[in-house]
């Protein structure tokens, strides 16, 4: 199992060997340092906690910065528990580098999504429009929303409009195309979650 956290640099395209085009995003990822080690004993579970893109100290919290020099670091802007990593073989402080994946390898991206705003139940659920000629009275309404048991209130979970996106979003399976290991950059098969220059975190798939 691998882990990673990187920031989306934007999407291009490639070449295959077979000549074919390849859209893929690409993600740059620094190495990530080890700030702690979660155990079952102390925490109740096991886990890998990593820091990724250094933050100034004059806009940090001083329990960040002491969290940090625990792993002779400093702050860091994005910070994330990873599972599945062997903790045994990582020490606090510790650099890990792309290096730890291969071109080939399937992997899960983390991120969060694109926000669309407010947005009707028609755009936000895929709801079915009613007639647009005149007398139909209903175009892009919302409907009913109260049921036939009780008519005076609407029902916890209701589908309705209201905000759009801005969620932590995960797609799986996603291939490594290549690796930049000068750069510290992966080239990932497909579309990520999240806008560019947003922070990611990239395992190795639970599927696969």
């Amino acid at each position: 199992m691998s882990g990673i956290l990187g920031r989306k640099l934007g999407m291009t395209q490639i070449f295959a060997a077979d000549g074919s085009v390849v859209p893929v995003t690409v993600i740059e990822a620094t190495p990530n340092i080890v700030l702690q080690k979660k155990n079952v004993d102390n925490d109740g579970y096991e886990a890998v906690q990593l820091g990724f893109a250094d933050k100034r100290e004059k806009l940090a919290t001083k329990p960040a910065i002491g969290h940090a020099k625990k792993a002779n670091t400093g702050p860091k802007r994005f910070i994330r528990e990873v599972s599945g990593l062997n903790a045994a073989d990582l020490e606090v402080g510790q650099e890990l580098k792309v290096d730890q994946f291969s071109e080939g390898d399937i992997v899960d991206v983390t991120g969060t999504s694109l926000g669309k705003g407010t947005t009707g139940a028609i755009k936000r659920w895929g709801f079915q429009r009613g007639k647009m000629t005149h007398g139909s009275k209903y175009h892009r309404g919302n409907g009913s929303l109260a049921t036939i048991r009780d008519a005076n209130r609407v029902p916890k979970g209701k589908k309705m409009h209201g905000r759009m996106g801005n969620e932590t979003v995960t797609v799986q399976n996603l291939e490594i195309v290549k690796i930049d290991l000068e750069r510290n950059v992966l080239l990932i098969k497909g579309s990520v979650p999240g806008a560019r220059n947003s922070f990611l975190k990239i395992r190795t798939s639970v599927k696969k």
